[in-house]
Protein backbone atom coordinates (compact mmCIF):
# COMPACT_ATOMS: atom_id res chain seq x y z
CA UNK A 1 0.00 0.00 0.00
CA UNK A 2 0.97 3.45 -0.59
CA UNK A 3 3.62 5.36 2.35
CA UNK A 4 5.44 8.40 2.43
CA UNK A 5 8.49 5.73 1.94
CA UNK A 6 7.55 4.78 -1.12
CA UNK A 7 8.72 8.25 -2.68
CA UNK A 8 11.20 8.88 -0.73
CA UNK A 9 12.12 13.04 -1.63
CA UNK A 10 8.50 13.51 -0.31
CA UNK A 11 9.33 12.02 3.29
CA UNK A 12 8.88 14.94 5.61
CA UNK A 13 7.36 17.39 3.02
CA UNK A 14 4.42 19.40 4.23
CA UNK A 15 1.46 18.30 3.12
CA UNK A 16 0.17 22.05 3.14
CA UNK A 17 1.31 25.43 2.07
CA UNK A 18 1.80 28.27 4.43
CA UNK A 19 -1.19 30.63 4.25
CA UNK A 20 1.51 33.46 3.06
CA UNK A 21 3.23 30.41 0.49
CA UNK A 22 5.17 32.43 -2.05
CA UNK A 23 6.05 30.43 -4.20
CA UNK A 24 4.13 31.71 -7.46
CA UNK A 25 4.36 35.21 -7.92
CA UNK A 26 1.21 35.25 -10.35
CA UNK A 27 -0.66 33.25 -7.76
CA UNK A 28 0.58 35.57 -4.97
CA UNK A 29 -0.14 38.85 -6.76
CA UNK A 30 -3.66 37.38 -7.56
CA UNK A 31 -3.97 36.64 -3.37
CA UNK A 32 -3.29 39.68 -2.39
CA UNK A 33 -5.47 41.16 -4.79
CA UNK A 34 -8.79 39.35 -3.40
CA UNK A 35 -7.44 40.23 -0.04
CA UNK A 36 -7.40 43.92 -0.82
CA UNK A 37 -10.83 43.48 -2.24
CA UNK A 38 -12.68 40.72 -0.65
CA UNK A 39 -10.74 41.13 3.23
CA UNK A 40 -13.46 39.05 4.29
CA UNK A 41 -12.49 35.58 2.22
CA UNK A 42 -10.31 32.69 3.01
CA UNK A 43 -7.90 33.77 0.24
CA UNK A 44 -5.08 31.77 0.98
CA UNK A 45 -4.07 28.32 -0.10
CA UNK A 46 -7.30 25.99 0.39
CA UNK A 47 -6.05 22.93 2.76
CA UNK A 48 -7.48 19.21 2.01
CA UNK A 49 -10.20 18.06 3.47
CA UNK A 50 -12.01 15.01 5.05
CA UNK A 51 -10.81 11.59 5.98
CA UNK A 52 -7.42 11.71 7.20
CA UNK A 53 -7.38 7.34 6.67
CA UNK A 54 -9.24 7.75 3.63
CA UNK A 55 -9.61 5.20 1.04
CA UNK A 56 -10.95 7.84 -1.28
CA UNK A 57 -9.50 10.80 -2.89
CA UNK A 58 -10.61 13.14 -4.72
CA UNK A 59 -8.59 14.89 -7.08
CA UNK A 60 -9.28 18.66 -7.86
CA UNK A 61 -7.56 21.29 -10.19
CA UNK A 62 -7.73 23.96 -7.89
CA UNK A 63 -10.13 26.93 -5.64
CA UNK A 64 -12.34 28.64 -7.45
CA UNK A 65 -12.60 32.07 -6.87
CA UNK A 66 -15.72 32.80 -5.29
CA UNK A 67 -15.89 29.37 -4.18
CA UNK A 68 -13.28 27.44 -2.12
CA UNK A 69 -11.29 30.65 -2.31
CA UNK A 70 -14.28 32.37 -0.11
CA UNK A 71 -14.93 29.32 2.19
CA UNK A 72 -11.86 27.79 2.82
CA UNK A 73 -13.07 24.33 2.07
CA UNK A 74 -12.47 23.01 -1.29
CA UNK A 75 -16.04 22.57 -4.07
CA UNK A 76 -17.70 24.71 -1.10
CA UNK A 77 -19.64 27.71 -2.45
CA UNK A 78 -19.57 27.10 -5.82
CA UNK A 79 -21.97 25.12 -8.53
CA UNK A 80 -19.28 22.26 -8.89
CA UNK A 81 -19.95 21.61 -4.87
CA UNK A 82 -23.74 21.47 -5.21
CA UNK A 83 -23.38 18.40 -7.81
CA UNK A 84 -20.02 16.68 -6.20
CA UNK A 85 -21.35 16.93 -2.33
CA UNK A 86 -24.74 15.43 -3.59
CA UNK A 87 -23.07 12.61 -5.50
CA UNK A 88 -20.82 11.90 -2.60
CA UNK A 89 -24.06 11.51 -0.44
CA UNK A 90 -25.71 9.09 -2.62
CA UNK A 91 -23.21 6.62 -2.61
CA UNK A 92 -22.04 6.94 1.04
CA UNK A 93 -19.19 8.92 0.94
CA UNK A 94 -20.54 11.82 2.88
CA UNK A 95 -23.25 12.78 5.39
CA UNK A 96 -25.35 15.98 6.94
CA UNK A 97 -26.22 18.54 5.17
CA UNK A 98 -24.76 20.46 2.94
CA UNK A 99 -25.05 24.31 3.16
CA UNK A 100 -21.89 25.86 1.22
CA UNK A 101 -20.46 26.75 4.17
CA UNK A 102 -17.38 25.41 5.84
CA UNK A 103 -19.12 25.81 9.62
CA UNK A 104 -22.44 23.26 8.29
CA UNK A 105 -21.35 19.84 9.72
CA UNK A 106 -20.87 18.64 6.50
CA UNK A 107 -18.39 15.68 6.59
CA UNK A 108 -16.86 13.25 4.39
CA UNK A 109 -16.89 8.80 4.95
CA UNK A 110 -14.02 7.39 4.25
CA UNK A 111 -13.23 10.02 1.21
CA UNK A 112 -10.87 13.03 1.13
CA UNK A 113 -10.49 16.13 -1.78
CA UNK A 114 -7.56 17.66 -2.65
CA UNK A 115 -6.53 20.49 -5.09
CA UNK A 116 -3.92 19.92 -7.76
CA UNK A 117 -3.07 23.47 -7.06
CA UNK A 118 -4.01 25.60 -3.65
CA UNK A 119 -4.16 28.81 -4.62
CA UNK A 120 -7.07 30.54 -7.00
CA UNK A 121 -5.45 31.10 -9.86
CA UNK A 122 -6.94 34.23 -12.24
CA UNK A 123 -9.72 32.95 -15.03
CA UNK A 124 -9.77 29.53 -12.96
CA UNK A 125 -6.62 28.62 -14.95
CA UNK A 126 -2.95 27.31 -13.21
CA UNK A 127 0.25 27.45 -15.39
CA UNK A 128 2.25 24.64 -16.06
CA UNK A 129 4.86 25.94 -13.88
CA UNK A 130 2.43 27.00 -11.52
CA UNK A 131 0.94 23.06 -11.11
CA UNK A 132 4.53 21.88 -11.40
CA UNK A 133 5.51 23.69 -8.14
CA UNK A 134 2.80 22.76 -5.96
CA UNK A 135 3.00 19.06 -7.09
CA UNK A 136 5.17 18.48 -4.08
CA UNK A 137 2.62 19.21 -1.42
CA UNK A 138 -0.34 17.40 -3.47
CA UNK A 139 2.46 14.24 -3.39
CA UNK A 140 2.89 14.16 0.10
CA UNK A 141 -1.18 14.21 0.51
CA UNK A 142 -1.10 11.70 -1.96
CA UNK A 143 1.24 8.96 -0.64
CA UNK A 144 0.20 10.18 3.17
CA UNK A 145 -3.60 7.90 2.55
CA UNK A 146 -1.98 4.89 3.74
CA UNK A 147 -5.62 2.76 3.13
CA UNK A 148 -5.71 4.67 0.21
CA UNK A 149 -8.00 2.50 -2.63
CA UNK A 150 -9.14 4.65 -4.86
CA UNK A 151 -8.78 8.55 -6.74
CA UNK A 152 -10.92 10.70 -8.94
CA UNK A 153 -9.69 12.70 -11.03
CA UNK A 154 -11.72 15.74 -11.94
CA UNK A 155 -10.72 16.65 -15.12
CA UNK A 156 -7.32 16.28 -17.43
CA UNK A 157 -5.12 18.43 -15.29
CA UNK A 158 -5.82 16.56 -12.11
CA UNK A 159 -5.12 13.21 -14.07
CA UNK A 160 -2.32 14.68 -15.60
CA UNK A 161 -1.08 16.07 -12.36
CA UNK A 162 -1.91 12.35 -10.29
CA UNK A 163 0.51 10.49 -13.07
CA UNK A 164 2.98 12.88 -12.82
CA UNK A 165 2.99 12.88 -8.94
CA UNK A 166 3.61 8.93 -9.25
CA UNK A 167 6.10 9.58 -12.21
CA UNK A 168 4.08 7.29 -14.86
CA UNK A 169 4.34 7.85 -18.19
CA UNK A 170 1.01 9.93 -19.37
CA UNK A 171 1.33 8.30 -22.70
CA UNK A 172 0.64 4.91 -20.87
CA UNK A 173 -2.52 6.39 -19.24
CA UNK A 174 -4.54 8.77 -21.46
CA UNK A 175 -7.46 11.37 -19.97
CA UNK A 176 -11.01 9.61 -21.05
CA UNK A 177 -14.51 9.98 -18.71
CA UNK A 178 -15.37 6.82 -17.29
CA UNK A 179 -11.42 5.48 -17.86
CA UNK A 180 -10.18 3.49 -14.96
CA UNK A 181 -6.41 2.73 -14.61
CA UNK A 182 -4.27 0.34 -12.37
CA UNK A 183 -1.27 2.45 -11.23
CA UNK A 184 2.23 0.69 -11.25
CA UNK A 185 3.79 3.08 -8.36
CA UNK A 186 0.73 2.53 -6.17
CA UNK A 187 -0.15 -1.09 -5.98
CA UNK A 188 -4.08 -1.86 -4.86
CA UNK A 189 -5.00 2.09 -6.15
CA UNK A 190 -6.94 2.56 -9.35
CA UNK A 191 -7.51 5.93 -10.58
CA UNK A 192 -10.98 6.59 -11.93
CA UNK A 193 -11.10 10.13 -14.72
CA UNK A 194 -14.27 12.02 -14.85
CA UNK A 195 -14.93 15.18 -16.46
CA UNK A 196 -14.63 17.76 -13.67
CA UNK A 197 -18.08 18.85 -12.36
CA UNK A 198 -18.24 22.82 -13.04
CA UNK A 199 -21.17 24.14 -14.32
CA UNK A 200 -19.78 24.81 -17.96
CA UNK A 201 -19.64 21.25 -18.35
CA UNK A 202 -22.81 20.08 -16.97
CA UNK A 203 -24.73 23.25 -18.67
CA UNK A 204 -23.25 22.71 -22.23
CA UNK A 205 -23.90 18.42 -21.54
CA UNK A 206 -20.35 17.69 -21.33
CA UNK A 207 -20.96 15.92 -18.28
CA UNK A 208 -24.21 14.97 -17.04
CA UNK A 209 -25.55 13.70 -13.73
CA UNK A 210 -26.11 10.43 -14.46
CA UNK A 211 -22.42 10.20 -16.40
CA UNK A 212 -20.68 11.95 -13.28
CA UNK A 213 -23.02 9.33 -10.85
CA UNK A 214 -21.55 6.15 -12.67
CA UNK A 215 -18.79 6.95 -11.38
CA UNK A 216 -19.34 6.94 -7.64
CA UNK A 217 -20.98 3.78 -8.33
CA UNK A 218 -17.54 2.37 -10.17
CA UNK A 219 -15.47 3.38 -7.10
CA UNK A 220 -17.89 2.16 -4.33
CA UNK A 221 -18.35 -1.19 -6.20
CA UNK A 222 -14.22 -1.40 -6.58
CA UNK A 223 -13.81 -0.13 -2.63
CA UNK A 224 -17.31 -2.03 -1.13
CA UNK A 225 -15.71 -5.52 -2.87
CA UNK A 226 -12.03 -5.44 -1.31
Amino acid sequence: MPTLSTFSEYVGHPTEPDRDCGLCPRLVAFRHAQRAAHPDWFNAPVPTFGDPDARLLIAGLAPGLRGANRTGRPFTGDYAGDLLFETMIDFGFAHGIYRADPNDGFELVDAAISNSVRCVPPENKPTNDEINTCRRFFAATVVGFERLSAIIALGKIAHDQMLKTLRVPLARHKFAHGAVHTLESLPGVRLYDSYHCSRYNTNTGVLTPDMFRAVFAAVRRDIDGR
